[in-house]
């Protein structure tokens, strides 16, 4: 079984903004397997599949942001997930607009969502995907991350939505090591 966590804060103040990358890249692998998100546990807001005969979770944290930790050790403990199947995906202010990187463990890197997640897991060693969101110096940065994208921002997205539900879709499949290899581009 595996678990794929999508970061970002519930309502639709937050929708589109730079801070839900993980809630909309979520979205759109869900709409490619078709199906929904329909159930609730834990406060999180949750779809289920079989790919390959392996059942995925996909889980949106409705807690908001900081303490999306305490949802993510919910359902590892309940459906009794090993930290080894489970990815997050979150936004990342020290990357250029659109670029991921897959990581394998590392720290939060001041990003409060991951914070709360190592908290409540005990551990920096669960998988990470990172989409960067790029970082303006002349805005506040909590007004940054939940701003708006701008036009050019949401082509970004759209150009890189493909690669991501790629990426998701090879988590189930491949180990972590290779799916790295595949898509970290130097």
């Amino acid at each position: 079984m595996k678990l794929i966590v999508g970061l970002g804060n519930p309502g639709k103040e937050f929708a589109n903004t730079r801070h839900n990358m993980g809630y909309i890249f979520l979205d759109k692998f869900a709409l490619s397997l078709k199906i929904e998100f329909k159930k609730e546990k834990f406060n999180g807001l949750y779809a289920e599949t079989t790919i390959n005969n392996e059942k995925i979770i996909l889980l949106k944290p409705l807690s908001y942001m900081n303490l999306s930790g305490e949802v993510v050790k919910k359902y590892k403990e309940f459906f009794k997930i090993d930290i080894d199947n489970i990815l997050i995906i979150s936004d990342d202010l020290d990357m250029e607009f659109g670029r991921i990187r897959l990581k394998p463990y590392g720290s939060s890197g001041g990003h409060n969502g991951l914070k709360n997640i190592e908290l409540n897991l005990q551990t920096q060693n669960f998988k990470r995907i990172k989409i960067g969101i790029s970082k303006d110096k002349n805005i506040d940065t909590k007004d940054y991350v939940l701003g708006k994208f701008s036009k050019e921002e949401e082509k970004i997205i759209n150009d890189i939505s493909q690669t991501m539900i790629n990426i998701l879709h090879d988590f189930v499949f491949l180990n972590y090591d290779k799916l790295m290899s595949k898509y970290n581009k130097k």
